[in-house]
């Protein structure tokens, strides 16, 4: 089985695998232990090393956390990222306790502040009180080792925090909906790479709602257009070990050339709007 190529994180001076293992699927449920974990497993076993989770992800942390007490030897080459969507210091701090206690891991690879969806909510973030002086302090003190920021709904919002705020990581969607609408993929990417700041592409396959395999529009074929754009990795949320490896593969496939990707972009302009569920436009 050919290696998944790896890309550099941003400046971070890290490196991981082109596609990772979303924290939706199975992982955001309750109660699927042996499931989460074959999930988990397989996706260590096709050398996937980028792992998504979230405090508000159901038990996904639990789950990663059963896994990393009973095999620590597998934490070594792992990036593992949580999220937590408290917008005030202490809340966040607290957040960030569960989380490790959870995961049963004394550092983090990255910690983002999770869903920003307006300009309130980034007064409130970097306000006097404000989770990202608890964020900033996190990666001082060594708990965590990289901060990033995510958000679906407002591209000028996102891209305000990439620009003022001192993060490592930017996730957002990556999609074809988003090659039509503009905004986050000429926006947001283009600021974030101009300042050293690693993408992480999510929405792939948006909810699966862009699955049209009859037209040719697969898993496979969405996973390699975010793969196209300048993004650190793209990842992806899975219910069994079957969709981890169709994963893997469409990694090692590599990304859509040029002209298959733009025209992909073209099949969806028409609903594009009405596709872009997540941003709240309809």
């Amino acid at each position: 089985m050919a290696g998944l190529t790896k890309q550099r994180f941003g400046k971070t001076g890290r490196e991981v695998t082109r596609v990772g293992l979303g924290g939706e699927g199975i992982l955001r449920t309750y109660g699927q232990h042996a499931g989460a974990n074959a999930v988990i497993m397989e996706a260590l076993d096709q050398g996937i090393t980028y792992f998504d989770s979230a405090k508000v992800y159901a038990g996904s942390e639990e789950y990663y956390g059963e896994v990393w007490r009973n095999r620590p030897d597998l934490r070594e080459p792992v990036f593992q990222a949580s999220k937590s969507a408290c917008r005030g210091h202490a809340d966040a701090e607290t957040d960030l306790q569960e989380t490790l206690q959870r995961m049963g891991i004394e550092t983090l690879d990255l910690w983002q502040i999770h869903d920003i969806r307006s300009f309130p909510d980034i007064r409130e973030v970097e306000g006097p009180s404000g989770a990202l002086e608890a964020f900033i302090e996190a990666r001082e003190s060594g708990v965590v080792r990289h901060i990033g920021v995510t958000g679906h709904h407002d591209p000028d919002v996102l891209a305000h925090a990439v620009e003022n705020w001192p993060v490592d990581a930017v996730m957002m969607p990556v999609n074809p909906v988003e090659g039509a609408l503009g905004g986050f993929l000429d926006g947001v990417l283009t600021t974030a790479r101009a300042q050293g700041v690693a993408v992480i592409g999510m929405k792939v396959l948006g909810g699966s709602n862009y699955l049209v395999p009859d037209a040719g529009v697969t898993p496979e074929v969405l996973v390699r257009y975010a793969l196209a754009q300048e993004i650190s990795v793209a990842i992806v949320g899975c219910s069994t070990p079957a969709e981890v490896q169709a994963l893997a593969a469409a990694g090692r496939s590599g990304p859509l050339p040029d002209d298959e990707a733009a025209a992909l972009v073209e099949a969806f302009r028409p609903h594009a709007r009405e596709l872009a569920y997540y941003r709240g436009i309809r």
